[in-house]
């Protein structure tokens, strides 16, 4: 019999990496695995973490992003080094100027090899640092606990966005010659919190903007996404209904107070934003999207009350400004716990809103009843169809897209926060599967509804295979004019083609997406009347278990002029 002990198992590089995202509460990581990367995904996957494999690096990076902010906690993709890096840098840069945490892993190659021309070798930390909040390679095998969770931490934290930590094939390889430091080290750095720190605002600036919101005979509550993100729904919805303030919501605030409730004034955005004197912006930026807080789409005379995490946000773009720093949830706290104004229904500004919303409401509806059921759809048509067939409840929806996007947002009513995702900030083309995706993971038990453009589905469409082969019961509807923008019918096409007069913005005319989610095993519908839609739209509907697209044909819109009303600039601006 012999006396001598075997020795203790061994584990590796890749096992405490997995070990450490598992005791940071990671649960799910979106990516695409090659080498250096397959041990870490699979370490992952062997402790509980799911692995959602991509089949492109942006898609994965953008449904990291999405996951950061629908769950409030910091989204994570892996994919290799270089090219890997390089593509996901876009999901990084999403994520930075939305500000959504999120952490890119990514292998790279040894570090013995550096600077000799190694595989996919890259700079990657360098690559990544002007897009994003901290990037670092862990300088010894036990220090990736502390280099992966400062990275969560610092994404989380404070103005939340991306950060990238470098992963060395050496390092994921190393053998650690005893399993248990493996659980020593991952567990040797603090488990992130539920939450970042919650700071206040400075109660004398809470005092002012108390002041400027009393004299105020023109006020307008502006709820952005960064709200939404915060989870400041319940004590919005009180500011509003104590102080009887009208209310805008942007883009993707939209349900974080239900577009129903009687003073969301998003039908008379225009005449709101001309005629405030006195603006609480919640969450929101003075950005593209809000007209940089500049005439002629504001009064000259505006005053803002800014409350954001982040103190250079405030009195950016010249605007006269109050600033309100803290966590959201805070400070509205705050606001609501002194003497509030309430603005009397006789007020001449909400009066004249709430007019307006209810004659253009009136307006559209009546635009929504014209024509056959068999004619050739437009926007307004199809989207009569869907949103009349949709639950109201429980749905998620996802748009991305140009016009596809812009009227669906005033067209579809979200009546829970963090119930719609878009193009967002940085107006991100491409982002459609990787959000449907990541929502439909964070919310297993909702339907995600997915509205697309036939351009803006081109840039990711190879993700159907991801959801099919995940299970994941999608609906996409493909909004189909046969280009960017506007497209042309078959005849018009190849007329331009052998003119040599083709647009640049002219797809295929009638593309079968529908069978393209049929050759990946999903489910395909083609729809070219309301009818086809109707029922393409109920059988979907029923489907629990598979990715389904409806490829939805609308008129083509032919060489119309493009114009966004978005993008007009001041005719009267003297010119320095």
């Amino acid at each position: 019999m012999s006396n001598q002990q075997s020795a203790p198992p061994s584990a590796t590089g890749a096992e405490l990496i997995a070990a450490t995202l598992k005791h940071q509460g990671v649960k799910v990581i979106f990516g695409i695995v090659g080498i250096p990367v397959i041990e870490v995904a699979e370490a992952c996957i062997a402790v509980g973490i799911r692995f959602l494999a991509f089949r492109n690096e942006q898609s994965a990076a953008y449904a990291a992003s999405a996951y950061g902010y629908l769950s409030g906690q910091p989204g994570v993709c892996l994919t290799v080094g270089g090219p890997g890096v390089i593509h996901a840098l876009a999901g990084i840069a999403n994520a930075q100027v939305n500000c959504w945490p999120m952490v890119l892993l990514a292998g790279s190659s040894d570090t013995d090899q550096v600077d000799m021309g190694a595989f996919q070798e890259l700079d990657q930390v360098e690559a990544c640092k002007p897009y994003c909040k901290y990037s670092a390679r862990p300088a010894s095998i036990d220090k990736i606990p502390a280099t992966v969770e400062k990275a969560m931490r610092t994404a989380l934290y404070g103005r939340p966005g991306a950060t990238y930590v470098d992963l060395p094939a050496d390092f994921i390889q190393y053998k650690i010659r005893d399993r248990q430091f493996v659980d020593k080290y991952a567990k040797s750095v603090p488990v992130l919190p539920a939450s970042a720190p919650k700071s206040l605002a400075d109660p004398q600036s809470v005092a002012e903007a108390i002041g400027l919101l009393s004299q105020a005979k023109s006020p307008l509550i502006v709820v952005g996404k960064g709200a939404a993100y915060a989870r400041a729904e319940n004590e919005i919805r009180q500011l509003i209904e104590k102080t009887q303030i009208p209310f805008l919501p942007t883009p993707m605030a939209k349900g974080l107070i239900s577009d129903t409730h009687p003073l969301c004034v998003s039908a008379a955005r225009s005449k709101a934003l001309k005629e405030a004197d006195v603006v609480l912006l919640l969450g929101a930026r003075l950005n593209w999207i809000l007209h940089y807080g500049q005439s002629p789409r504001w009064s000259g005379d505006v005053k803002f009350i800014h409350v954001d995490v982040l103190p250079e946000e405030a009195g950016n773009n010249g605007a006269n400004t109050l600033p309100l720093v803290g966590d959201i949830q805070a400070v509205t706290s705050q606001l609501l716990n002194q003497p509030l104004p309430r603005v009397p229904a006789t007020n001449a500004y909400v009066s004249g809103l709430l007019g307006k919303v209810k004659q253009n409401v009136a307006k559209s509806l009546a635009s929504r009843k014209k024509g056959s059921d068999t004619a050739v759809m437009n926007y307004q048509s199809a989207y009569t169809v869907i949103k009349d067939i949709l639950p109201a409840d429980d749905i998620v929806f996802v748009s991305e897209g140009a016009n596809t996007m812009d009227i669906a947002r005033s067209f579809f009513d979200v009546h829970k926060p963090r119930h719609r995702l878009d193009a967002g900030t940085f107006a991100t083309m491409g982002v459609g599967m990787g959000y449907a995706i990541a929502a439909q993971e964070y919310y297993p038990s909702k339907r995600v509804i997915s509205i697309v453009g036939d351009s803006a589905f081109g840039f990711s469409a190879m993700e159907l295979e991801t959801a099919v082969r995940s299970k994941l019961p999608l609906i996409i509807l493909v909004i189909n004019n046969n280009g960017i923008y506007h497209g042309l019918d078959n005849e018009e096409f190849e007329q331009s083609r052998r003119d040599g007069t083709l647009p640049s913005t002219a797809l295929l005319p009638d593309t079968r997406y529908d069978l393209l989610a049929e050759a990946f095993g999903g489910r395909g519908w083609l729809a070219k009347d309301r009818v086809q839609l109707a029922s393409a739209l109920k059988e979907a509907l029923t489907v629990k278990d598979n990715a389904c697209v409806i490829n939805v044909m609308i008129a083509p819109g032919g060489r119309t002029k493009l114009e966004f009303g978005w993008m007009k600039k001041s005719d009267d601006k003297a010119k320095l």
